[in-house]
């Protein structure tokens, strides 16, 4: 099965939670939660890439083969395109925010 880092099973818990503790959270804690959410995911986009980096790095000394290459830049690729998707679409709904009218 294919995973993506970004949506680790770890970081799906935290979407899940449905108990009424959750539901009754405060603006400012439901804040600070999709803040952290966040965090934890453009660091695991970061992670990446310095993997790639090092990968890259031990194939050029030849202690990595280059489908170990192959594999971590596309896995790097397609976190990074998800992350500027995602921000695409938080672009998006900001500007129609905007345009709402009062």
């Amino acid at each position: 099965m294919i995973q993506n880092a970004m949506l680790a099973p770890a970081s799906l818990s935290m979407l899940q939670q449905t108990t009424p503790a959750a539901a009754k959270a405060t603006p400012a804690e439901a804040t600070e939660s999709f803040a952290s959410f966040l965090k934890t995911a453009l660091d695991s986009v970061a992670a990446q890439e310095n993997n790639v980096h090092t990968v890259t790095d031990q194939f050029i000394i030849g202690q990595a083969d280059v489908n170990d290459v192959m594999i971590a830049s596309s896995k790097a690729e397609l976190s990074l395109s998800l992350t500027s998707q995602v921000r695409n679409k938080v672009i998006e709904a900001y500007q129609e925010i905007m345009r709402m009218q009062m």
